[in-house]
């Protein structure tokens, strides 16, 4: 079966089973970016090297706060278990921040489940000043396949897209919170659920779809959701 349609029947059909229940689901959100979390950074980009038309993806081991940060001029799957899948990619164009003012992004709130429905607030701060952000509900694989064969990605609320998208003010800072008709999935024996925090560095929005990782649409922080 392909991968995808895997993922989506077993997360829309986690949704449909989520129970109602009794008492309200509540939990803290943390959110954390990839170096944080001890893997590559894996849509912004720094060159290692001037003049070669190549850039790389930031490891943990080379994360210069000072370097400049790149697009890439071809889209990038996602690949962040694999700590040696960090690049070369052909250089696309420069973006106006250092990597240490990307890395800057933090984002914590909460959730809540009652009655079936959801509700997730989350304030943002040292996002990128005016940025245009989504924020997703992932899937994958409760142990990572290697190769990683990627993540199931919906939309926050409706699943047109429409309650996801949010912009910083002029300082980088955002409140996200939106409540919704369903409940979050959650982590669970078959599945890791997360949430993704994406910045569209073409201020555009896709709809159902995240855009394309390295040009347009970049994972800047995510969170792992617990399995209650």
């Amino acid at each position: 079966m392909n991968t995808r349609i895997f993922f989506a029947s077993v997360a829309a059909a986690a949704i449909l089973a989520t129970p109602v229940a009794a008492e309200p689901i509540q939990f803290d959100v943390e959110f954390v970016d990839h170096i944080e979390a001890g893997l590559p950074e894996q849509d912004v980009y720094i060159e290692r090297w001037t003049e070669t038309g190549t850039v790389f993806r930031p490891s943990p081991d080379d994360a210069n706060e000072d370097a400049q940060l790149f697009l890439a001029a071809e889209p990038v799957a996602h690949n962040p278990f694999d700590a040696t899948d960090v690049g070369p990619f052909e250089r696309g164009e420069p973006l106006d921040m250092t990597l240490g003012e990307w890395l800057s992004a933090e984002g914590a709130g909460s959730y809540v489940c009652e009655n079936g429905a959801g509700h997730l607030q989350v304030e943002f701060s040292d996002l990128v000043p005016n940025g245009v952000y989504t924020l997703w509900h992932f899937f994958m694989s409760s142990t990572p396949t290697q190769p990683f064969i990627g993540t199931y990605d919906l939309p926050i609320g409706a699943l047109d897209g429409s309650q996801s998208i949010f912009t910083a003010d002029a300082d980088g800072n955002a409140v996200f919170d939106q409540a919704f008709e369903n409940c979050l999935q959650l982590s669970g024996e078959q599945l890791a659920a997360g949430l993704a925090l994406n910045w569209h560095s073409d201020s555009q929005t896709y709809g159902v779809l995240p855009g394309d990782f390295g040009q347009n649409a970049h994972i800047q922080l995510f969170a792992i959701l617990p399995a209650m």
